[in-house]
């Protein structure tokens, strides 16, 4: 058994408990996504009925035999652990209904159902059994998306969609906001939590509105399609209570950083198992830097925040690579990314063996 495989096994392994862990179940799609076969932005794009992304096999990164792995050993994994199965259903909202959403390209029933299944804690009881079935079925909820593109049509009255205004999906077919019954509703913007959350808490419909973003290649969230009458509602409520939810954001900022201050502290001391001979300082500032709120940086991973040995080495490595090599000069110059890190690699592994005390 080689290397590489015996390492992909651990990280089949590491992914779904973790993912049980957080989610309370975990299935094959959602096992692909945590192992990075899956892009989530892919995931969650066809959880909102993009086109382009249903149906989402086809979007799965990896190859053939790698991917046969995955299952026989995620099967296996769930065998051992005891594990129940609930079946999920993916599905789309429409305007007055829920559909399906396809995984496979042929379709095939029983290689739907394969997809659908998740696995939970056999301890879990009906009840709470029914909740997760219920969770793990509930349609997102429904999405508007602002045009960018100079050509769309509504497929039922047949007028243009101009750049910037809305478009709804139904059936994989383009509508107007009025063909879509929607146009009703009114624009609030992302940003203000608690307005947003009693917006839609009060309006009878609503819709999420999003935007591609070409330089990210992803939709992102632009805010909320409401009634005017609970946008109304939403603003009085938020006038009402507006120094409470001042003071609570006040101690909740406080709490955060006692929490950030704590995993910075854990990750230094992680460090400096893994790394005895790492000078204290720099592995102060390495944790810092890796914890960073908001940065998306390892250290905020599931992965880092719970210490994982991976994780903390990762974190190590992105420091030796801009801090004690020329990596940052060569990316300058106009060198390949990959190119660069081959060129470095003889200085990165010996200050690595420095640190471990190698």
């Amino acid at each position: 058994m080689s290397k590489s495989w015996t390492q992909l096994r651990e990280r089949i392994v590491l992914s779904a408990e973790r993912a049980l862990k957080r989610d309370g179940s975990i299935g094959r799609l959602e096992l692909l996504r945590e192992l990075g076969f899956l892009y989530w932005r892919h995931f969650d794009d066809w959880r909102k009925g993009v086109p382009q992304y249903t149906p989402i096999e086809p979007h799965i990164n990896c190859g053939a035999e790698k991917l046969a792995e995955v299952y026989r050993v995620f099967a296996q994994w769930a065998e051992m652990k005891g594990l129940k199965t609930v079946e999920a259903e993916y599905s789309r909202r429409g305007v007055g209904s829920v559909t399906a959403l396809q995984v496979t390209v042929d379709g095939n029933d029983e290689r739907e159902r394969f997809f659908r299944t998740h696995y939970a804690s056999a301890e879990l009881s009906p009840k709470k059994t029914e909740r997760l079935q219920q969770k793990l079925t509930k349609a997102p909820d429904l999405v508007v998306f602002i045009t960018v593109a100079d050509d769309a049509k509504c497929s039922e009255c047949g007028d243009e969609i101009e750049r910037g205004e809305y478009l709804f999906l139904e059936q994989q077919q383009p509508l107007c906001v009025g063909c879509a019954d929607l146009d009703h509703l009114v624009f609030l913007p992302a940003g203000d939590t608690a307005m947003t959350r009693r917006a839609k808490k009060h309006s009878p419909l609503s819709a999420v509105v999003v935007k591609f973003n070409r330089s990210r290649k992803r939709y992102e969230r632009q805010g909320l399609l409401v009634s005017n009458e609970a946008l109304a509602q939403a603003e009085d409520e938020c006038i009402a209570d507006a120094d409470q939810r001042a003071a609570r954001r006040k101690v909740a900022a406080v709490l955060r950083g006692e929490l950030d201050q704590r995993l910075v502290e854990q990750m230094t001391a992680a460090i400096l198992s893994e790394f005895p001979h790492c000078p204290p300082a720099e592995a102060r500032q390495i944790a810092a830097h890796a914890a960073e709120r908001g940065s998306g940086r390892v250290g905020r991973s599931a992965a880092g925040r719970e210490l994982d040995p991976k994780a903390i080495t990762l974190a190590v490595i992105a420091h030796i690579r801009h801090v004690h090599t020329n990596y940052d000069s060569l990316l300058m110059r106009g060198v390949d990314r990959q190119d660069a890190r081959e060129q470095i690699r003889g200085t990165l592994d010996k200050v690595l063996d420095r640190w471990r005390g190698s």
